[in-house]
């Protein structure tokens, strides 16, 4: 019987995502400190953020699996954040065009009943064209990503921002990896396909 899962976010787009592996689970949100640590790398926070957040969502429950999942997106050595206002976004897009942008999407999870958590993180790159600022700013105000890493919504018009994306799973993309968290279910006992 499969336990009690739990997906520490309230993102939209994580819970379609999830809903995509017919499994029957909850939401809760969760209030974590997301400020990197000095010197932390884009990996190591993400991964740490994970941890955190699948902890923070087990509060109040005594079974199940908890999971938790964080991303940044990562130029060069930068570690990009959200942009939360138009100009931000225009000008974090600006600064990707003809550039590569690398994702890293950490998932964790906590199972309560045997008080045991794995933590993994998943890289995903995505190539950007060479963008005019006519396209960039068409692009921001059709979208308004402005509570996005990177600036921008793949599963929408993003997509037509890119020549090339790499990885192994696209929903890293848009914050929950499925082919790494069906495997780590399985690592817990949770098969996917023979629930």
């Amino acid at each position: 019987m499969t336990p009690p899962l739990f997906l520490a976010s309230t993102s939209p787009y994580r819970r379609q995502l999830m809903e995509k592996l017919a499994l029957p689970f909850d939401t809760c949100a969760v209030d974590t400190d997301e400020t990197p640590l000095a010197f932390e790398t884009a990996q190591k926070m993400v991964m740490r953020l994970a941890v955190n957040k699948a902890k923070a969502g087990a509060k109040g429950k005594s079974s199940g699996i908890i999971i938790g999942s964080d991303q940044a997106a990562l130029l060069d050595t930068q570690i990009l954040g959200k942009p939360l206002t138009v100009e931000n976004a225009i000008k974090q897009l600006s600064s990707f065009s003809g550039r590569k942008i690398t994702f890293y999407t950490a998932l964790a999870l906590y199972n309560l009943d045997t008080d045991e958590i794995s933590v993994q993180c998943e890289p995903f790159s995505v190539h950007f064209k060479t963008l005019s600022e006519q396209q960039i700013r068409y692009y921001v105000n059709q979208e308004q990503p402005l509570y996005c890493a990177g600036s921008f919504k793949c599963e929408g018009l993003g997509i037509a921002l890119f020549t090339k994306m790499e990885g192994r799973d696209p929903n890293a993309l848009i914050g929950l990896p499925l082919i790494l968290l069906t495997e780590m279910l399985l690592e817990f006992g949770v098969d996917v396909l023979n629930p």
